[in-house]
């Protein structure tokens, strides 16, 4: 009985020990958790970004721009006197050459009137040879008191009139000879003609607003492209401020209607000197060459126009910069202390995978291009180097 009283004696005194222990290791537990880093207590770690140095670089400006292709030269054949067409002397489609007869107009008509311009011309030079002498006889017996001044007046009139009548008969014959060959239409340029308009035995009339034929010259070929004239006009106040140098020779790049560069480099050869109203743009035309006729008249095509080289630009990655509801564009530059501080820009243009920047950012700038989601501004960030704004 005394051994089980002194027994519940010392199990009832050491529940308190017990729970006093349990505390004090709790509360060290707690300290050292406070103490050790990354614990509840402790700051995060800086976000880890990838930033982009900027730097000054020199670029070549280009513009893309829509346009369509136009015949180097392009000769409507329309006929030049009236008549049956006997022939057609070309194939549809094919290449002329310049002075290839195309068509045969029916000549009997024109050779007759040839026929008859000659026989006039004979008959005013026999005229004019009966003239001629009767003047010669006539002054010398002037000079013996044989005739009357009257009458060597009437032989002269008479001759100098035949000798006008002889050369309207060779003008007369001349047009005639002049109508027989234009009864050979000929092709005045040499290229790629088209569809015939008519077939033998069709009736034409001379200078008729039908076109009997189209030629084509496909080689070189025109690509005439409209800018807007505001482009234009900040150009020429760059190149006037000496922001922009001009192109020692503006050279133009095609992108055809599938996507594809032409192998081809074109010139510019000039711009209008007018502005469309309606459209408020300026044609710029520049020449390509086009041995293998891959470019038709009226073709559209996009086309990369060199406009200068600028030197000293900052250019920013696109995906650095971000625009409010506003349009306002900003991005992220990450501070010598680390710190993330948004920064407004001004950008005027896209270059290739990158902005343009006019005001806003200098060189040695470091902008945020990855991680723009988990930082705020003023936060500290590890930046990590992605590369250079362009070109890397």
């Amino acid at each position: 009985m005394l051994s089980n009283f002194f027994r519940r004696e010392a199990t009832r005194l050491s529940r308190p020990a017990i729970a006093l222990v349990m505390a004090a290791v709790f509360l060290t537990a707690c300290e050292e958790q406070a103490q050790t880093p990354g614990g509840a207590g402790a700051a995060p770690p800086p976000t880890e970004v990838e930033v982009v140095t900027l730097k000054e670089q020199t670029v070549t400006l280009s513009n893309e721009l829509p346009g369509r292709a136009v015949a180097f030269r392009k000769a409507e054949v329309r006929p030049q006197v009236s008549g049956i067409i006997d022939k057609r002397l070309f194939t549809e489609g094919g290449s002329v050459e310049a002075g290839e007869q195309l068509y045969q107009i029916d000549p009997a008509r024109y050779e007759a009137a040839v026929a008859n311009a000659r026989a006039q011309l004979a008959r005013a030079r026999a005229t004019l040879a009966t003239t001629e002498a009767r003047e010669k006889r006539y002054k010398n017996l002037l000079t013996d008191k044989a005739v009357s001044q009257q009458e060597y007046d009437d032989a002269l009139s008479a001759f100098e009139e035949a000798k006008a009548s002889v050369a309207v008969s060779e003008a007369a014959l001349r047009t005639a000879e002049i109508d027989l060959r234009y009864t050979e239409v000929k092709a005045p340029i040499s290229g790629r003609i088209g569809v015939s308009s008519v077939t033998e035995g069709a009736l034409v009339s001379a200078q008729q607003a039908a076109v009997l034929a189209t030629i084509h010259q496909l080689d070189p070929i025109y690509v005439d492209v409209s800018q807007p004239a505001r482009r234009i006009l900040e150009m020429r106040q760059q190149i006037m401020q000496g922001s922009l140098a001009e192109a020692d020779s503006p050279s133009v790049q095609l992108i055809l209607e599938d996507g594809s560069v032409y192998e081809h480099e074109g010139k510019l050869q000039f711009a209008d000197m007018s502005v469309n109203e309606t459209t408020g743009t300026v044609v710029v035309r520049a020449l390509f060459p086009n041995p293998d006729s891959l470019i038709l008249p009226g073709m559209f095509v996009r086309a990369q126009v060199t406009e200068g080289v600028r030197e000293g630009v900052i250019l920013a990655p696109q995906r650095a910069v971000t625009r409010d509801r506003e349009g306002n564009a900003s991005a992220m530059v990450v501070t010598a202390e680390g710190v993330v501080e948004p920064r407004p820009l001004r950008a005027s243009r896209a270059i290739g995978s990158d902005w343009l920047v006019e005001e806003g950012l200098a060189a040695g700038d470091r902008v945020v291009v990855t991680g723009l989601q988990k930082i705020r501004p003023g936060a500290p960030v590890n930046a990590i180097e992605a590369g250079s704004a362009q070109g890397e």
